[in-house]
Parts: structure tokens; C-alpha cells; sequence
């Protein structure tokens, strides 16, 4: 099969931030900038929770595998998975140590209170591709598990949920291959983005960025 080299993979996790603002995501991981807010901090300690690598336990018909490492050449990214869970089934494929076979769900842990969300959905359906691929099956579902309210919800993977992380992670690389960040598009997403006081988007949006950095250098 051919695909991309692992120097050249994505780090899936930017799905998230690139369907939620593009230059969210190029100041990121284009430009490697960061800053920390309250939804950050609760989301990281939210995922150290969860990621405990090493583990791996039994409840019944089901393995229960943390902090995953995954990761697909055909599409180039790399990631962790919070919880896998694979589950016995005869359709299933086999693992290491386990004499049955088992299905994998990914499990994505989530601050707050159920609800639609596309920046997480894609983030989802891109591990369920990646577990795909590693282990030559079909997986026609994961699960969000949200803290907040300690309840987690199935969704179902469909044909043009794929067709759209395609596009994404396309659209990525195009950026990310001509170290492009995008222009902001300010509305109101940037209250909640940990990145408001870099991409100063009511600004950038009125001027140019030259100009804005000479009017600053002359202060």
C-alpha cells in the first residue's frame, strides 16, 4: 500500500483544531504557538485520566486497551487514542495473547455536556479510520464519553463522515507543505480559543499583519 512516510505524518489531534478554525490550527502546529486557558487545562487533565498507558483490562466480553498509539500511512497521521475498546466477536480480528477475536471501538474522552460538535466528530471518525487500517477491519462506530455529565454516547461512522476527514486532512497538508497560516476568521468560537491574544483576529482582520507589526515596533 502506498502512503506517506511517518516523517511526514500529521499529528491527528489537529483535526480537532483545524475543523474548529483553520488558523487555530496552523499557529499550532505551523507555527508552534500555544497558550493555556480553563477549557485546556480541564481537557488535558481530563485526558491524563484517561491516558494510562500500559493498561489493559478484561470487564467480560470486553479488552480494554488505554492511551493507543495509532496511526495511518495512507492518509499520514498519528495519534492517541484515549480508550479502545475491543469487544468479542467471531468477526472479529485476533490479538496478541487473546485466543478470540475482538472488534475495536475507540472510546474519545470529552470535557462538558453532550452535544454536536464537527471539530470532535472528524477528530473520531480519523481514529476509527486509523484502527481500520492497522488492524484490516471495518468499525461502524465510537463512542464520545463526556466527564461532565459521567454518560457516553455511540455514533455511527458513515461513508460521507470519511469523505469529509479525507478532504480535512488534505486541506491540512496544503497548508502545512507551503507553511501557510489562513487568515483569521473572527466569530464567536475565538471567546473559547486559548489562542485569542496571538491571532488578535479583530485586527489581523482590519489590517495587515506588516502593518500591525510596524505600529508595534514604533510603540
Amino acid at each position: 500500500m502506498q502512503g506517506y512516510n511517518e516523517e511526514d505524518y500529521l499529528l491527528l489531534s489537529g483535526i480537532q483544531h483545524f475543523n474548529f478554525c483553520r488558523r487555530q490550527w496552523a499557529l499550532i502546529h505551523i507555527e508552534q504557538q500555544w497558550e493555556e486557558n480553563v477549557r485546556t487545562i480541564e481537557g488535558d487533565h481530563l485526558h491524563r485520566k484517561a491516558d494510562q498507558p500500559m493498561i489493559r483490562e478484561k470487564r467480560g466480553d470486553k479488552l480494554i486497551v488505554r492511551a493507543l498509539p495509532i496511526h495511518s500511512r495512507e492518509l499520514g497521521i498519528t495519534g492517541i487514542c484515549d480508550v479502545v475498546e475491543f469487544v468479542r466477536d467471531p468477526h472479529g480480528v485476533p490479538l496478541a495473547g487473546e485466543e478470540v477475536m475482538y472488534l475495536p471501538f475507540p472510546v474519545e474522552y470529552k470535557r462538558g455536556k453532550s452535544k454536536r460538535n464537527d471539530s470532535d466528530h472528524s477528530q473520531l471518525v480519523a481514529q476509527v479510520m486509523c484502527l481500520e487500517e492497522m488492524l484490516v477491519c471495518d468499525i461502524a462506530k465510537g463512542y464520545f464519553y463526556y466527564d461532565e455529565i459521567k454518560h457516553r454516547v455511540e455514533v455511527v461512522i458513515t461513508p460521507s463522515d470519511r469523505e469529509r476527514v479525507r478532504a480535512s486532512i488534505q486541506e491540512m497538508r496544503h497548508y502545512f507543505e507551503r507553511n501557510h497560516t489562513p487568515k483569521a476568521k473572527a466569530g464567536p468560537h475565538c471567546q473559547s480559543c486559548s489562542l485569542q491574544h496571538i491571532c488578535v483576529p479583530e485586527i489581523l482582520n482590519k489590517r495587515s499583519v506588516s502593518s500591525f507589526i510596524e505600529s508595534r515596533i514604533a510603540e
